[in-house]
């Protein structure tokens, strides 16, 4: 089916409008209760990442650039896996290491963790075909996840008071409030290779995938 056809045309204008409503959202009526507001969240870091390649997408379906912009659909599926997955294994072991301020509106939470990036993924998959060349991704990646770390630490803990631990305060996730530096710098490196791996298993997949479908990249 090509990316032009009306059921991907209509597919990605609704993922879009979500992606810019959901957006609209943060900016307006997210948490600014301190500096950094609700980009202090990896989560809404991948949102805006999705908003951004479902504007892409959707302006490649309607002709409007030619450049595929598959790097941008790559970084970001693995940034809203690692988003999925980090939240949900976190929430079942302690809603609190990730939810300190209390619970999220149900309809806002199962779109950031679970629906708005299904579609995105689904697009970067089984639509655009992105992941061919995965390599070409790998440096984008790891500075997305690089800025993020120095935001968190250098910005974010700098100039927030809560939520509190008991080495520190100010990151944004309550459980890392209560590791030291060092061991923050485990966890963000084990992370930092989980998204390479997960963007070698996009490419593993689709390599698999591409070639059972017998086809060239959507045009």
């Amino acid at each position: 089916m090509s990316i032009h056809s009306r059921p991907i045309h209509i597919y990605r204008w609704i993922v879009f409008l979500l992606a810019a409503g959901y957006c609209l959202h943060q900016m307006v009526l997210g948490s600014w209760s301190g500096p950094g507001g609700p980009f202090r969240y990896l989560t809404i870091w991948a949102l805006f990442m999705s908003f951004y390649a479902a504007s892409r997408m959707l302006a490649l379906t309607e002709h409007r650039i030619t450049r595929r912009h598959e790097v941008t659909a790559m970084c970001a599926a693995v940034l809203n896996v690692m988003v999925v997955f980090l939240y949900w294994r976190l929430y079942f072991t302690d809603p609190s290491l990730v939810n300190g301020s209390g619970p999220i509106i149900w309809w806002l939470e199962y779109y950031l963790h679970a629906l708005g990036p299904a579609l995105q993924i689904i697009d970067a998959l089984f639509f655009g075909r992105v992941f061919r060349r995965v390599w070409r991704g790998v440096v984008p990646l790891m500075l997305i996840i690089g800025a993020y770390v120095a935001w968190s630490e250098l910005f974010v803990q700098r100039f927030n008071e809560k939520p509190t631990g008991t080495v520190t305060s100010g990151l944004p996730y309550p459980f890392l409030n209560s590791m030291e530096l060092p061991e923050r710098a485990v966890f963000y490196a084990v992370n930092a290779g989980t998204a390479l791996g997960l963007l070698i298993v996009f490419g593993l997949v689709g390599a698999v995938l591409y070639r059972v479908l017998r086809d060239r990249p959507v045009a």
